[in-house]
């Protein structure tokens, strides 16, 4: 498991934990997700037709960090079977 894998797995079981923009950034373009922070106060990622924005303030809630780790699962299901919606 690589340690990307790994902390989409912690941000899975621990919703909850001190998860920052940045997390998610690194994690969004190493699955080459489109993601724009123009220094406000939300960031927005999108992949295919999915657009998900989250809050930039920390800590960033439980229900963001679901929805993106669910983007993310998307995103690699998408690759699984071979084709790239972004």
């Amino acid at each position: 498991m690589t340690k990307r894998e790994k902390t989409v797995q912690k941000m899975k079981d621990n919703p909850t934990g001190d998860w920052t923009i940045e997390n998610c950034q690194s994690l969004a373009g190493y699955h080459e997700i489109r993601y724009e922070h123009d220094g406000g106060s939300h960031c927005v990622f999108d992949f295919g037709e999915i657009s998900l924005s989250i809050p930039a303030k920390r800590p960033i809630k439980a229900v963001y960090i679901k929805q993106f780790v669910a983007l993310i699962e998307k995103v690699i299901e998408s690759d699984k079977q071979g084709g790239t919606d972004g």
